[in-house]
C-alpha cells in the first residue's frame, strides 16, 4: 500500500505543518508517494523540507519513496537550478522528465547543500561572501561590510546540525520578493536535519527542572529564548545567541520547529505566532531566518 505524501502547491514555513500532518505515525510503515505535480512554488525551507524528510526515511530503514515531479516547467527548471533535484535523486525514486540544471546568475545565495561535518560549514562560509555583499547591498540596502555578520549567522545555523542533530542535514539561501507579507525583498536562510530535535538533544542536562512542562515547546524556548545547550561546558550554547543578536540588529526574524512544536522571535512586521504546539510530529529540527530588506536612505 502506498500513502501520498501531497507537496503544497505553494510550499513553505506556512504550509510545512499541512506537509508534515501526511506522514501519520513516524516513521510511516507505508511506501510513501510524494506528489508534486501541482506545486507552484517552493521556498529554500520548503525544497530542504522534502529532502530531510526522504533522508530520515532512509536512515530508519522505510522503502524508496517515490516521487512525481511538478507538472509546470519553470516550476521544474528553478528546482533544477537550486540543485533539488541533484541531491533527490540519492533519496528517491524520481518519475517525471527533469530538466539539467541552468547555469548563470540567479537568486539563489546558496544552492541546497549537505551539511554533514564541520568541513561542509566551512565550505558553505566560504563560498557566499562576495555573492552575499551584492546581495545585501544590491537588494536588501544593507551595507556590504556587514557579510561577515551575515556569515557567521549562516554558519552558527549549520554548525548546530553537526552538534546536535545526530546525522546530516541541509541548507539553502534565497533572495526573493516577499509580496504577501513585507513587499519587499526578503533573503531566507533555512536549516533542516532529520535527527533527534531539541528535546532529545536537551533532555538529559535539562529535563529534570522542567518537570512535567517538558516536551518540545519547553525545549525550543529553553534553547532558543533561554541560549542553553546540551553541553555543561561554560560558554557553550553561544551559537543560537549570537544568531538572534544578527536577526534582531537586521529587523529580521528567526523560527524554529521541532518534534511537535514551533518556535519563533517575531518582529512587527509579521503576524506569525511566538509558540505553536501540538503540531504535527516531524523529526529533527527545521529553523528559518529572514533578514527584510531596508527602506532606501531618503
Amino acid at each position: 500500500m502506498t500513502r501520498i505524501i501531497e507537496i503544497p502547491q505553494s510550499f513553505d514555513d506556512r504550509t510545512f505543518d499541512q506537509f508534515a500532518g501526511m506522514f501519520g505515525d513516524w516513521p510511516p510503515q507505508e511506501r510513501l508517494l510524494f506528489d508534486a505535480r501541482g506545486a507552484q512554488w517552493a521556498s529554500p525551507y520548503g525544497l530542504i523540507a522534502m529532502l530531510t524528510a526522504a533522508q530520515a526515511l532512509s536512515e530508519a530503514g522505510a522503502e524508496r519513496p517515490l516521487f512525481t515531479a511538478p507538472l509546470n516547467d519553470e516550476v521544474k527548471r528553478y528546482w533544477a537550478r537550486t540543485g533539488f533535484f541533484r541531491h533527490a535523486a540519492d533519496f528517491f525514486e524520481i518519475h517525471g522528465r527533469i530538466p539539467k540544471a541552468a547555469e548563470g546568475p540567479s537568486d539563489t545565495l546558496l544552492d541546497v547543500t549537505p551539511i554533514r561535518a564541520m568541513d561542509d560549514v566551512h565550505k558553505v562560509v566560504g563560498d557566499v561572501p562576495e555573492r552575499a555583499a551584492k546581495i545585501l547591498q544590491d537588494q536588501l540596502n544593507i551595507r556590504a561590510s556587514e557579510t561577515m555578520r551575515f556569515s557567521m549567522a549562516l554558519s552558527e545555523a549549520c554548525q548546530n546540525i553537526v552538534e546536535h542533530s545526530g546525522t546530516g542535514g541541509w541548507v539553502a539561501v534565497q533572495a526573493y520578493t516577499w509580496r504577501r507579507r513585507l513587499g519587499k525583498r526578503v533573503v531566507v536562510i533555512a536549516v533542516s536535519d532529520g535527527g533527534i530535535g531539541f528535546r532529545r538533544s536537551l533532555e538529559p542536562a535539562h529535563a529534570k527542572r522542567y518537570g512535567e512542562r517538558w516536551g518540545d515547546g519547553a525545549a525550543l524556548e529553553a534553547g532558543l529564548i533561554q541560549n542553553v545547550s546540551r553541553f555543561r561546558d561554560p560558554g557553550r550554547g553561544q551559537g543560537i545567541a549570537s544568531i538572534k543578536r544578527s536577526v534582531d540588529h537586521w529587523n529580521g526574524k528567526i523560527s524554529i520547529r521541532s518534534g511537535t512544536a514551533r518556535l519563533a522571535i517575531v518582529p512587527p512586521w509579521d503576524d506569525d505566532a511566538p509558540l505553536a504546539e501540538h503540531l504535527p510530529f516531524f523529526p529533527g529540527a527545521q529553523v528559518q531566518i529572514t533578514i527584510p530588506a531596508k527602506d532606501a536612505p531618503a
